[in-house]
């Protein structure tokens, strides 16, 4: 016969669900984030258009700090440099094109890379053209 789980074994109740929808969240992803409207070479954003995009970035930030995403990231500065090959050279920038550059990166918890990708897909960086690539973080 099973017994009761005694006081310090319970589980605090926890009538919204918070508990569980974060003990779902188990697996750690990146998310690289490439172009978007800080990698705009015609830079043709008034301040006040990209104050506006900044914004909907922090809403989106908070939402899944709220959710118990466990962010984690920052936006990358320009310019930068790449060390490439067994002489290992150095050059500026090894973008292609500026949709290429990758802007930024962050860390989320998700159920799964298919809840990932759900994440990834209420990004604003889609407003400018932008993309996220999603990947597993090895832990």
């Amino acid at each position: 016969m099973a017994s009761e789980p005694r006081s310090d074994e319970r589980e605090e109740s926890d009538e919204g669900g918070e508990n569980d929808e974060r003990a779902a969240l188990r697996g750690k992803f990146m998310l690289v984030f490439r172009g978007g409207a800080v990698a705009r070479r015609d830079r043709d954003l008034s301040p006040s258009e990209l104050q506006s995009h900044v914004e909907k970035w922090y809403r989106w930030s908070d939402e899944l700090a709220r959710q118990g995403r466990c962010n984690e990231g920052t936006a990358l500065d320009d310019p930068g440099a790449m060390v490439r090959g067994r002489e290992r050279v150095v050059t500026d920038g090894p973008y292609a094109e500026s949709k290429d550059l990758v802007t930024g990166v962050m860390i989320i918890e998700a159920a799964s890379l298919e809840d990932a990708v759900e994440v990834a897909r209420t990004c604003p960086t889609y407003e400018f053209d932008g993309s996220v690539e999603v990947r597993p973080v090895q832990v």
